[in-house]
């Protein structure tokens, strides 16, 4: 997380609502001589104390958490890089704007038999957005399928003790300048989703 305390949230419901829209994120936990990384869809509670999320069974952080383990799951959000040009004023120098949401705690194994309806819930989460179309759910799949499919996957739920978060978005900056440069990455910028970081930019979320 960044150090500068204009960037750091101190109220979580927006960071909550940030992840638990993104749904995405990368689950680091700590192991020799390298952490492991992978790249996992979740489903967070809406009150953020707890995601639901599964691992293919070979996956290196499945085959080696038998029960739980400390970890991490980092969640980002639009980024682009800030050229000092943008800024319309002298003497800046290059940044990257973002938002980034950490979340930390313990990843803890389920009971096989939950995989289901873990899968029918985190599903459930994310055909909602795709309606009217039917919702998608493993009872529209042959037993035999659902069955093999299910002995290759493994159930976790994240139990979320802290939550940090920064959204770096030119609030260090005067009013005028920050609008010039947002108009600048929707516009020329280099990073994901410009538009999006565009508006936060030009209305920053209190901190």
């Amino acid at each position: 997380m960044h150090p500068n305390p204009a960037f750091r949230s101190a109220d979580h419901a927006k960071d909550i609502a940030f992840a638990r829209a993104r749904g995405f994120g990368t689950l680091c936990v700590s192991a020799e001589p390298v952490p492991l990384l992978a790249h996992v869809p979740f489903a967070l509670s809406e009150n953020g104390h707890r995601a639901m999320l599964h691992l293919v069974r070979s996956n290196p952080i499945a085959r080696r958490t038998d029960s739980e383990a400390p970890a991490r799951i980092a969640v980002m959000g639009p980024d682009s890089y800030i050229s000092p040009d943008w800024y319309g004023v002298d003497d800046q120098v290059p940044t990257w704007n973002y938002v980034a949401v950490h979340l930390t705690g313990r990843l803890i194994r389920q009971p096989q038999e939950d995989m289901r309806v873990m899968l029918d819930h985190q599903s459930g989460m994310a055909e909602a957005h795709l309606a009217p179309k039917p919702v998608w759910q493993t009872d529209k799949m042959t037993p035999e399928v659902l069955e093999r499919m299910m002995r290759q996957i493994v159930p976790f739920h994240f139990e979320v003790e802290q939550i940090d978060a920064t959204w770096k978005l030119g609030q260090n900056k005067p009013d005028a300048v920050r609008m010039a440069a947002a108009e600048a990455v929707e516009a020329d910028g280099v990073g994901q989703e410009l538009v999006a970081l565009a508006a936060l930019m030009r209305d920053p979320p209190e901190l």
